[in-house]
């Protein structure tokens, strides 16, 4: 929770700071790249949690990953979490950013869980069809789950739609159950 707390002050810091500049876009756009590279770097999450390695190495392996892919703002922010000592909450604030840019933008995220990844071809169907349903700009985050088998479940705000193999299995089963009560 701590860190969760941290990580959002960071956020609204660099979030301010990118539209000072009129960077926010750009700030936004090297967030996402950071919390992908995050997410599918099993190393790069174990250097950024080590407390054992010395913040100029972490530094100096960030800039080597990150250098020119990113804007001097967020460079300033990735100092910034060196700095401090708050280097493992950066996918946090990474998180925190989109969420903060996100409702400042007035873009909604639609969370799309399917059993295996969306093609291309669905996943522009489903952020056409829900941009058509709430009249707002949507963007889509997509979840692999195998365990609903099959379908989907799509959650937009506090609205949910679950058209999933694994809860018509669950429909049908109570379905059973109390026909089986009542006999």
């Amino acid at each position: 929770m701590e860190g969760s707390r941290a990580a959002l002050r960071y956020a609204k810091a660099i979030l301010s700071f990118a539209i000072e500049q009129n960077k926010e876009v750009e700030v936004n756009n090297d967030m996402l790249l950071i919390a992908a590279t995050i997410k599918e770097s099993k190393e790069l999450q174990l250097l950024l949690k080590n407390p054992i390695l010395k913040p100029e190495l972490k530094k100096t392996v960030l800039k080597e990953i990150f250098g020119t892919k990113i804007s001097s703002v967020t460079l300033g922010a990735l100092d910034l979490l060196i700095e401090n000592k708050r280097l493992p909450i950066l996918e946090e604030v990474t998180k925190k950013y989109r969420t903060i840019y996100d409702e400042l933008k007035g873009i909604e995220v639609a969370k799309v869980t399917t059993a295996i990844p969306l093609t291309e071809a669905l996943n522009k169907q489903v952020l056409h069809k829900v941009k058509e349903i709430t009249g707002k700009e949507i963007t889509i985050e997509s979840i692999i789950n195998p365990d609903i088998i099959g379908g989907f479940i799509l959650r937009v705000g506090d609205i949910q739609y679950n058209a999933s193999i694994s809860n018509k299995l669950q429909i049908l089963k109570r379905q059973f159950e109390s026909e089986s009560f009542s006999s």
